[in-house]
């Protein structure tokens, strides 16, 4: 059936309409099957007489499409080659000719095939993009260069590698030189049309992209094509930071214009060459350094200007991280100049902030708090302040102490009208008296010893915290006081504060109340050295159920699935309480469940914010985890119909939530059977196509493992053993899903009778053969070997490596010589985890102890190294792992994304089980058991070490044996 592009623009026509959106997504979903799919997508693209919302529809759904369906787990291509060639021909030269919204999508795309793909698979592709660039036409060369940085930007965050070097040097071998030929061609262009504010903005736009590529190139080092003319970019980068015209000035006080986007670009290389080439830039750095500060003294508060500032304090901070640079100022006057004319600007609240405050209150959070994409004034001159503390920390705190005191005398004269100046005194101290980086688990963990934080607190902040007539603004400052200096306080300091943090819940400022939310979940998070927390449980269990309540009803205050998930902060709260009070839900369990079921039902209709939601499922995870043990089928009958919900209305963002929770509820309840409810789960769990989605496999692999244990004896009963085996072989195919597919089998083999598995054991070794002999990876050896071991180790079961030997002869005779001497043996000493390492030694000691194939077919040598090979694992016997249940650990939560990735509940992590429970002192066992043996089979043990053993190995096994 051919694709009907008419159809395709309706169906993303449709898309864009919210009442249509989740049906047309659909469709277009089932249409993705069709051959020339993507080929349809791009005709859209580049179609005039298409509207442009709908052609950006069809560049975003390309984009997804390409991210879903490039390549699989494994590299290799999923469309057609046909397909594959046509993109890889076609798309740069669609790229340069699209509108730049369209462009960037189309970028996205690109930068997701070079991934797979670059450079080996599409070494053409630069010659493709240098062909293209042209003397003057900016069009076509912002295209090309919006595709370069679309590849090259993905450099940064790679660690150093051969391959990577390869790589860039493959790049810069085509691309520096017609590159800078291009700046120099833009830089004329500029010149020669200062008066003709169309092509100068256009060429203003190639500057922009080509500060963007300077930068990408020069992420890992110095493009040697650049140290050669490094005078001129330098002379280059200079002219543009003060480079001035009318026409390319934005007359919008909050929206940078063209000028703003160039010097900001270039200040983002010039901290780059400072930080990492200091040796070959140094030579050029003094002129921008002036430069900087002339900027800085003269851009007003504008909003427009807030990108060049923080960029060009980032700057000012990089020169001042060398104590070379930093000399000139080492100067109290100098300093005292700093403070005024660059910090104390850019610390002030503006107009503006106080509009985004009141008008835009989470924006003001997000922005507020560390982790925004770049820094705000306020941030970035708060980093050059305590960068000059690092260098010169006695004199910085004279001065600024001075400013500190003056704004406080100012705020005194009359409170009402200068708050303002409160604000700055208490920024500015917090400033100089933080030392070293925050912390996100426990904030500041070192202050300036000249000064007092406790006192400035209790005599400056802590009324803010208290007085209802307090500024909302001077009240947030108090709270993130408390949130910065969080491990400075002691437990009896935290005592008075915490209820303080807690009454501010209550405000009725957004953001007040919110950071009051972000303040307690940290203080919640703190513990000492003991790994306590530092607030005790028991003065919180109390609270627990108005605190919990009063949070759920300011995150449901607005109905609206998009205003329920808006404000992640208050979620993290909700979570933070309930990991905290642990099994204290269980009193309150009936009103968490009404909230979280009824939160799950609104956010299930249009998912929009990856944190709240990840938060959300967390304090799922949290109530499973402590009230399933003792309500599992309250918590069942509570929360099936609306996950079951989740499944049947495919919210493909909620799914691997939900398979992990379905996972927890079965382990956390203590009945050794599943209940009717998770048993009807199975059927749907075991067909082949819900293995299909990524995200889904590692939680539907956990849930598999979770139920298999209680329901072996069903599952064989009912025939559905060979549907987990046929999981097994789609997952142990895949590198990508060899772990999880290495957990089924240990989990089937562990829980099935021997018998039970008869007709499979052949078909399982081989499938694992086969990847041992095509695509091994160190991975898949190991977890070949731990099952090895297991199987081994497990002769209660009817295997062992008697067993184990026997199948593999079925596969191919004598295969097991092999695999041992040249596998498992060489490589078991490499397994890390202590459980697994039990495994290694239960199953080596059951081999020397009972395998009669050791003592028959591999007599001559097989008993000698596998007693070498247990004797080098008791060098340093296995310990059990510290229970550590207590802590559940935070994640960041920066990298969230709805998409293909599946993201772990910490909440639903279990610690290893111990599978030899029996074993404790492994040394001790290994003795015993050797001794039984030798007694049972007549003294053969005793034999073995006296004619197989060297005298050193003879002493040690003895010793063991001796116990």
């Amino acid at each position: 059936m051919s694709l009907d592009t008419q159809s395709l623009v309706g169906l993303l026509q449709a898309s864009l309409d919210p009442s249509q959106n989740r049906q047309a997504e659909t469709s277009l979903k089932t249409a993705e099957a069709q051959p020339g799919f993507s080929l349809a997508l791009l005709q859209i693209v580049a179609n005039d007489g298409v509207p442009q919302n709908t052609r950006l529809a069809s560049a975003l759904f390309f984009k997804n499409f390409i991210r879903r369906s490039w390549a699989d787990e494994n590299g290799n291509h999923v469309l057609p080659q046909s397909e594959v060639s046509t993109i890889k021909s076609e798309l740069i030269g669609l790229m340069v000719k699209v509108p730049s919204n369209i462009q960037a999508q189309l970028g996205d795309a690109i930068s997701v095939i070079a991934e797979s793909d670059f450079w080996e698979k599409w070494d053409t592709l630069v010659d493709d993009l240098v062909s293209r660039l042209t003397p003057d036409n900016a069009a076509v060369n912002n295209g090309v260069l919006q595709v370069a940085h679309s590849i090259f930007k993905r450099w940064e965050p790679l660690y150093r590698s051969d391959e990577l070097y390869t790589e860039i040097n493959h790049v810069l071998t085509k691309f520096a030189a017609p590159f800078l030929q291009l700046w120099q061609n833009t830089d004329q262009a500029i010149s020669q049309n200062e008066n003709n504010p169309v092509v100068l903005k256009a060429q203003y736009t190639t500057l922009d992209l080509i500060l963007k590529l300077v930068y990408d190139l020069s992420t890992h080092d110095m493009p040697p094509q650049f140290e050669e003319n490094l005078p001129a970019i330098a002379g280059l980068l200079h002219k543009y930071l003060t480079y001035e015209n009318v026409a390319l000035a934005s007359d919008d006080d909050d929206e940078a214009g063209p000028l703003e986007h160039v010097r900001a670009g270039v200040f983002k290389v010039l901290v780059q060459y400072t930080k990492k080439y200091d040796e070959e830039f140094k030579a050029h750095l003094a002129q921008f350094t002036g430069t900087s500060w002339n900027l800085l003294t003269a851009l007003g508060p504008e909003s427009k200007y807030d990108l060049v500032v923080s960029r060009a304090l980032d700057f000012l901070t990089t020169v001042v991280s060398s104590k070379e640079h930093a000399e000139q100022f080492n100067n109290a006057d100098v300093l005292g100049q700093v403070t005024e004319k660059v910090v104390i600007p850019n610390l002030s609240l503006r107009e503006s902030d106080i509009e985004t405050f009141e008008d835009e209150p989470i924006e003001f959070i997000r922005q507020d708090l560390e982790g925004a994409d770049d820094d705000t004034r306020r941030r970035a001159a708060t980093k050059f302040l305590k960068k000059l503390m690092e260098q010169f920390e006695k004199l910085v705190t004279e001065v600024v102490t001075r400013y500190v005191d003056h704004f406080l005398a100012n705020y005194a004269q009359d409170r009402t009208n200068n708050w303002k100046s409160k604000d700055v005194a208490v920024h500015l101290f917090s400033s100089i008296a933080a030392k070293g980086v925050a912390t996100a688990a426990k904030g500041v963990l070192s202050v300036n010893p000249n000064v007092d934080v406790i006192d400035f607190f209790q005599k400056n902040v802590a009324e803010d915290l208290t007085a209802s007539d307090a500024q909302p603004l001077l009240t947030v400052d108090a709270i993130k006081y408390l949130y910065i200096f969080r491990s400075i306080l002691s437990a009896q300091q935290w005592q008075a504060a915490f209820p303080l943090l807690v009454q501010n819940l209550n405000s009725s400022n957004y953001v007040v109340y919110t950071y009051a939310s972000i303040a307690v979940d940290r203080a919640l998070y703190l513990t000492n050295e003991q790994r306590e927390p530092v607030i005790p449980r028991e003065t919180i269990v109390p609270l627990a159920k108005d605190l919990l309540q009063h949070l759920f009803k300011l995150i449901t205050r607005d109905a609206k699935p998009e205003k329920v998930q808006e404000n992640e902060f208050l979620m993290k709260c909700v979570m933070r309480v309930l990991i905290f009070i642990r099994d204290a839900i269980v009193p309150i369990a009936d009103m968490v469940i009404t909230n979280l079921v009824n939160i799950t039902k609104v956010i299930r209709h249009n998912p929009s914010n990856p944190g709240f939601c990840y938060y959300h499922f967390e304090s799922l995870g949290a109530l499973i985890r402590f009230v399933g043990p003792v309500q599992a089928e309250k918590l069942e009958s509570s929360l099936l119909p609306v996950f079951m919900e989740v499944l049947q209305g495919d919210v493909e963002e909620f799914t691997p939530y939900v398979f992990q929770l379905f996972a927890a509820l079965v382990i956390t309840n203590p009945s050794p059977t599943l209940s009717a409810n998770i048993q009807s789960l199975l059927q749907p769990i075991l067909t082949l196509s819900t293995w299909d989605r990524k995200g889904n496999v590692p939680a539907l692999s956990k849930l598999l493992g979770n139920i298999i244990p209680r329901s072996a004896e069903q599952i064989a009963m009912t025939n559905q053993t060979e549907a987990i085996l046929v999981i097994f072989q789609k997952l142990v195919s895949s590198k990508a899903y060899e772990t999880y597919a290495m957990d089924l089998i240990d989990t089937v083999v562990t829980s099935f009778p021997a018998t039970a598995l008869e007709n499979y054991w052949v078909p399982m070794l081989q499938l694992m053969f086969t990847r041992l002999s095509n695509s091994k990876t160190e991975n898949f050896t190991l977890r070949f070997i731990r099952f090895y071991h297991l199987v081994s180790a497990s002769v209660s079961k009817g295997l062992g490596a008697d067993f184990f030997i026997s199948i593999a002869d079925k596969v191919q005779e004598n295969i097991f010589t092999q695999i041992y001497t040249g596998i498992i043996l060489p490589d078991t000493q490499k397994i890390s985890r202590p459980f697994d390492r039990k495994t290694a030694v239960v199953s080596l000691t059951r081999t020397l102890a009972d395998s009669q194939a050791f003592v028959d077919r591999y007599s001559k040598r097989g008993w000698t190294i596998t007693c070498q090979a247990l004797l080098q694992l008791l060098i340093n016997p296995p310990l059990p792992p510290a229970a550590d249940d207590n802590m559940i650990e935070d994640r960041d939560t920066d990298d969230l994304g709805f998409g293909a990735a599946f993201t772990q509940l910490n909440t639903c992590k279990r610690p290893p089980t111990d599978p030899w429970p029996e074993v404790q002192d492994v040394k001790k066992w290994v003795g015993v058991t050797l001794r039984e043996a030798d007694i049972k089979h007549n003294g053969r043990i005793s034999k073995f070490v006296a004619e197989k053993l060297n005298d050193q190995e003879r002493s040690a096994l003895q010793q063991v044996m001796a116990g």
